[in-house]
């Protein structure tokens, strides 16, 4: 059966996502369950920030009673390292964490790592992404065009863990008419899941249910509607 995918509009690692995080290693149904950690979507912003997310996670999850291995894959190479792709595979839950969307899915797209990731969701293991992380795992995710330029928005295929969905992190950071514009461009059938900060939203077999926080938008076309925590909807 396969695993869980947990989608978090930003906050990973910190300590208001403890109690989600905990319910998460639960749900793995091990007494020490090991986590895999893939700060990859920071890497843009230099080895100090990566390896700052990377010990940042390996804290978080220990404290939580977790085996982690913080995997440093910086880019498509190291996604294509046996050993990287080996960790992902034998873990029960792999977080992706936050960055930049559009370098994160090139990283992993038709990787040896990207195919780790689909054989533990397979088997069963917990999928999580903060952020980026959260866009890449999604189905579609959107790229702003040049800076001058921004609309219409670039959509491509992500990775494809939440069938159907794209992601607009940080929802209660933006404006919500900018986050209309973006949802309003989704692709046709897409339903797009505007999460807030500090706030998951975790999905199996089509049902999704809202932790943390904050609440969850989700956009089917025009309509919008709003879930809060433990509030379940179907895609």
């Amino acid at each position: 059966m396969r695993g869980p995918v947990a989608l978090v509009g930003a906050g990973e690692f910190l300590p208001e996502m403890t109690d989600v995080d905990a319910g998460l290693l639960e749900s793995t149904g091990r007494a020490r369950p090991r986590v895999v950690v893939l700060p990859t979507a920071s890497f843009p912003d230099g080895e100090a920030v990566f390896q700052r997310w990377a010990a940042l996670g390996v804290a978080h999850f220990s404290s939580l009673g977790a085996e982690v291995e913080p995997v440093l894959v910086r880019d498509r190479a190291g996604a294509d390292d046996g050993a990287a792709a080996q960790a992902v595979g034998e873990a029960d839950l792999i977080y992706l964490s936050g960055g930049k969307p559009s370098y994160l899915l090139r990283a992993l797209s038709s990787t040896a790592v990207g195919g780790a990731l689909w054989a533990a969701h397979e088997r069963g293991a917990v999928l999580a992404g903060c952020s980026a992380g959260a866009m890449t795992l999604a189905d579609h995710a959107f790229d702003f065009r040049a800076r001058m330029a921004p609309w219409p928005l670039r959509w491509r295929h992500a990775l494809g863990f939440a069938a159907g969905v794209a992601v607009i992190p940080h929802y209660d950071a933006w404006p919500e008419p900018l986050s209309a514009l973006i949802a309003l461009q989704a692709p046709r059938g897409c339903t797009t899941l505007g999460i807030d900060e500090g706030t998951a939203v975790v999905g199996r077999d089509g049902a999704w249910q809202v932790h943390g926080r904050a609440r969850v938008t989700v956009w089917r076309g025009r309509r919008r509607e709003r879930f809060g925590p433990g509030d379940i909807f179907r895609i």
